[in-house]
């Protein structure tokens, strides 16, 4: 199977076919990413691991913005697109559960304000992890590769060439910050 990082490299000089061949040599090990962002902790019940895979796949193909230079950027990115899908998923799910297009017509406004969920929760964390991003990006870009992602520890400081115990302290700080900005 070729090397992720030369297939980058002929992906990133315009290879007719290289991106093909960079889906098919990364496929499995972006099942795994896609796999325990789905099923971690039970957060996602309606989007199934090919899907996730062959939808980020697509979007990273249509986005043009394909400019990773390693193994690890590449996936990285690849989390940070997953991360997208799920979110837009969420936001169509919840858009259609309510009427989509349709007028919308509430009898009782505190029933549809009592709704808990994964999806609205979900939806709060990507809000947050916004607003973290614009405060604090590696903060921001931990959380994402640790909770989006389902790295660990060691990988997201291999990954953002930093010591384990930094990363440990980033994720520290940044669940504290994430908690005042949802209420917890």
């Amino acid at each position: 199977m070729p090397e992720i990082t030369a297939l980058l490299q002929r992906v990133n000089t315009g290879e007719h076919g290289a991106r093909d061949e960079l889906f098919h040599a990364a496929y499995g090990e972006l099942r795994k990413l896609a796999h325990s962002r789905l099923f971690d902790g039970g957060r996602n019940t309606y989007l199934n691991t090919t899907a996730l895979v062959h939808e980020s796949y697509l979007r990273i193909i249509r986005g043009n913005e394909l400019r990773a230079e390693d193994r690890r950027a590449f996936f990285a990115y690849a989390s940070r697109v997953m991360r997208s899908v799920v979110v837009d998923a969420v936001r169509e799910r919840q858009a259609q559960r309510h009427g989509g297009d349709l007028d919308r017509q509430t009898l009782d406004t505190q029933l549809l304000e009592s709704l808990p969920g994964a999806e609205q929760e979900l939806l709060h964390v990507h809000e947050a992890l916004q607003a973290l991003a614009e405060a604090e990006p590696r903060l921001a870009q931990v959380v994402e590769m640790r909770y989006f992602g389902g790295y660990t520890e060691a990988e997201i400081a291999q990954a953002l060439d930093l010591s384990e115990r930094t990363v440990r302290r980033d994720w520290d700080k940044a669940r504290l910050l994430l908690m005042v900005m949802l209420g917890a």
